[in-house]
């Protein structure tokens, strides 16, 4: 919303030492966030003054352009008091029309600074300016010419069109629809210094009779309010005033016509839409009805829309004449003919004004204050003031005849405890203070011992319980007078064992060179479909969001990898080629059955309807997810680089297993999004003697990383840390034994499609308790070992806690561990 200073000083007694500055900040500190603060006209420096045109002869030019050579009386601002010479390309203005001359020495907007200069053929000393040039609006195309009593030649003409206006541009709440306008911008700003304010919508009006226009209202939920009048003898071709035309363009509006002109300039200052009627295209009764199936509208914009039952119209004997609150209809609209005017000023349902708007994209200024809420009780206020503009600045009258149906809803009282805003606040709030308050910003108090009733006002329909009332007090006292308390931290309270876990958990991450991200937790079914996630996966389970950020992410996400991956992505096509990155955050899988309950806010829930909402809220469990691009260990002077793989992000997995003081092992699986070849499932003990799967680790399949964007090969992992950490052990000091490890290595035959995992598992079983460590050192395919086959060659390592382990114990030990490969898996030695 922006509002004119010097608009605001009509309403608001303000000082006269107060500045634009001064009163954002004040506003500001009332809730009214400054959005920017405009001064339109203060680059423009003089002289810039009233001129009269005298002379006026069109020149036409070789390339088919005409240009008058004017001379233009400027009184003495040029020193001279000698008529000025300039040439001008517009040709809306005659000799004897007044109009805004800058002389050489002046800078327009832009900055472009004016000079005497030579063109075509003559010496054009200054510039007759247009709305455009002299930024005040749009029109570029012909000259801004002033009213004949503007004033006199000469005369100062910057402040004539109050070009340096200061205009402050606030960003108004949805909750706060009477800021938008100056009505309610000046009741602020008279609130804010503690001075008298002038409501503009306190006018004496005719009283309702039965000789307006007939209108009929089959809807008064959705419309109660309903007030016509109506304006004859107007003349299309008036001007719309200067006055009006700076007014509209300071707060964003473009001048149409005088009578579109007059509905705008009254929504501005009132905050009441008003739409105007062509009464020669009207037909009988104005009605107000809910759309039927299969009617179609077209509206002022040239749209043709199909309507549903839910949208408000408004009809004539003849159909449908508009989508009431939103937008007219082309078949009533104000043309250039229009002589005889029917003013509406309805009040709307503020709900179905929103739903209209949003079902046909439709956006404007009145339907932005119709759904917002806008004080039903100045109707009649709105249409006798759009009226009595219309008949005095367009030459009409106004017909005696006032239509009103309906009646506003009543005004809701609220009671408060006298104390409450002191208790909420923490701030020394009296009784007086409160009452004084209250009454300030338009409530009707009854103050009692210990409770008052305050009746809300009726543009405030967002007051509607006792903690609104103290949201209220609050900002008046002032919210920078709330105390801060630091509250005392309970001796002996540290970090959850969960919580300590989990930062073990991230700097185990940090340590291993990766980097920390942060997504958002949205996703669409689109992500799903790039990760190659089958329809029956769990992962599709997702829970839709009423009212999501984004229509093209309404789920909240089931895995880290779409957020992770994008990150990924991101960072690659802006150069950055080796990454390591991790993420630890929450996933949502729902639950199947009912929803949660809709509950109002005026008491605690019940044990039932609590059980009820703790039934509804979905699962939320941890989950770590890291990945790895480009070079694992970089290129130098000290050799070739290494590329990240599957193998460093099981390693990562088994590091971060460690530290929660489990031991991770691993199988080989298909699982989406990974390279059906290169997958792992990631496993800890359970508890009760079997592994559970907590992850999965390996290489992205390559559509995977050909859809996301990301490097070919890039490695991912994604695990439960909720399930790592709800099975982690305590940390213990590990067991160490004084005498030497035994040695013995074995190489073993085996199917090519065993995962040497589970061959290492089977040799560790068959060793027994003497053996300390299996480690797999080297892979041969060849000639040397047949087709479908591949030969694995594992380091055993032996040791006893108590003596030195004999040759024939290692042995027996070693030979016991091949003959267990040999049983299980037909492994062969070499």
């Amino acid at each position: 919303m922006k509002a004119p200073l010097s608009w605001i000083r009509e309403y608001a007694a303000l000082p006269d030492d107060v500045t634009a500055d001064d009163l954002a900040h004040r506003l500001t500190a009332l809730g009214l966030k400054l959005e920017s603060l405009e001064r339109p006209g203060h680059d423009l420096r003089g002289p810039l003054v009233v001129g009269r045109v005298l002379t006026m002869e069109p020149e036409p030019q070789k390339n088919g352009k005409t240009i008058n050579w004017c001379t233009v009386d400027v009184g003495d601002a040029n020193g001279t008091g000698e008529p000025q010479g300039i040439v001008c390309g517009a040709h809306n203005f005659a000799p004897g029309d007044l109009v805004v001359v800058i002389l050489p020495g002046g800078v327009l907007p832009g900055p472009f600074e004016i000079s005497a200069r030579k063109t075509y053929g003559h010496v054009s000393a200054g510039m007759i300016c247009s709305t455009r040039e002299l930024g005040i609006g749009e029109d570029h195309g012909g000259i801004l010419v002033l009213p004949p009593d503007a004033g006199a030649p000469g005369e100062d003409a910057i402040e004539l069109l109050g070009l340096r206006e200061d205009v402050i541009e606030m960003e108004i709440n949805p909750d706060r629809a009477y800021a938008l306008s100056l009505r309610g911008v000046a009741r602020e700003a008279a609130m804010a210094y503690g001075v008298p304010f002038t409501d503009p919508a306190e006018r004496d009006v005719p009283p309702a009779d039965d000789a307006g226009w007939p209108v009929r209202i089959d809807d008064s939920e959705g419309c109660p309010v309903f007030v016509a009048r109506t304006v004859s003898g107007f003349d299309p071709t008036a001007p719309t005033p200067d006055w009006m035309v700076r007014r509209l363009l300071h707060v964003g509006q473009r001048s149409i016509s005088l009578a579109v002109d007059v509905t705008n300039y009254v929504m501005f200052e009132l905050g009441r839409p008003i739409h105007g009627y062509d009464a020669d295209k009207l037909t009988g009764t104005i009605g107000v009805r809910r759309a039927r199936p299969g009617e179609r509208l077209t509206t002022l914009d040239g749209q043709d829309r199909a309507l549903d039952p839910e949208d408000l119209v408004v009809v004539d004997d003849s159909g449908l004449i508009g989508l009431g609150g939103v937008m007219g209809g082309e078949t009533t609209e104000m043309s250039g003919t229009t002589t005889r005017i029917v003013v509406e000023s309805a009040h709307w349902d503020a709900v179905s004004m929103f739903r209209t708007g949003r079902r046909h994209k439709l956006t404007s200024e009145a339907g932005r204050r119709n759904e917002r809420g806008v004080d039903p009780r100045i109707c009649e206020a709105a249409a006798d003031r759009v009226a009595t503009l219309l008949a005095e600045l367009g030459g009409g009258t106004v017909e005696p005849g006032v239509t009103v149906v309906g009646a506003p809803p009543e005004r809701p009282t609220i009671a408060m405890p006298v104390d409450l805003p002191a208790r909420v606040t923490g701030m020394p709030i009296d009784s007086q203070t409160t009452v004084a308050n209250l009454e300030a910003v338009g409530c009707e108090v009854d103050l009692g011992a210990d409770e008052l009733v305050a009746v809300v006002p009726s543009w405030r329909p967002d007051l509607a319980d006792p903690f609104d009332l103290v949201e209220e007090v609050a900002r008046v006292v002032g919210y920078e007078d709330v105390p801060s308390v630091l509250p005392s931290a309970p001796p002996g309270r540290g970090l959850t064992p969960a919580q300590a876990l989990r930062r073990r958990v991230g700097r185990t991450m940090a340590g291993e060179g990766y980097v920390e991200v942060l997504s958002f937790p949205f996703i669409g079914s689109g992500d799903l479909d790039r990760l190659g996630v089958e329809p029956g996966d769990p992962r599709r389970q997702t829970l839709r969001l009423a009212n999501p950020l984004s229509a093209e992410e309404p789920l909240m996400t089931t895995t880290l990898l779409p957020g992770l991956l994008r990150t990924v992505a991101r960072n690659v096509s802006r150069g950055t080629s080796d990454l390591a990155l991790f993420e630890a955050a929450t996933v949502t899988f729902p639950h199947e059955g009912q929803g949660a309950p809709i509950l109002g806010v005026d008491r605690r829930p019940t044990e039932g309807e609590w059980d009820d909402l703790v039934k509804a809220v979905p699962d939320q469990p941890l989950h770590l997810a890291f990945a790895l691009a480009g070079d694992r260990d970089r290129a130098g002077w000290w050799g070739e680089g290494r590329p990240a793989s599957w193998a460093d992000v099981i390693e990562t997995a088994r590091l971060v297993a460690a530290a929660l003081g489990l031991e991770l092992t691993t199988r080989a699986t298909t699982y989406a999004p990974w390279h059906p070849g290169r997958c792992a499932e990631l496993l800890v003990p359970s508890g009760a003697g079997d592994v559970v799967v907590v992850g999965h680790a390996g290489e992205l399949h390559p559509r995977v990383c050909r859809e996301l964007g990301v490097p070919a090969r890039t490695a991912v992992a994604e695990l439960d840390l909720d399930a790592l950490i709800a099975r982690s052990v305590p940390p213990r000091a590990p067991d160490f034994s004084t005498y030497p490890v035994a040695k013995e290595d074995v190489a073993l035959v085996v199917d090519a499609d065993l995962p040497a995992a589970e061959l290492a598992a089977t040799l560790r079983e068959g060793a027994g308790p003497l053996c300390e460590q299996v480690r797999l050192f080297d892979v041969y395919t060849g000639a040397q070992v047949a087709e479908g086959k591949k030969s694995l060659a594992f380091a055993l390592r032996f040791r006893a806690p108590d003596r030195t382990l004999t040759e024939a114990e290692t042995g027996e030990a070693r030979d016991a561990a091949v003959a267990l490969a040999a049983q299980r898996h037909g492994a062969v030695q070499r």
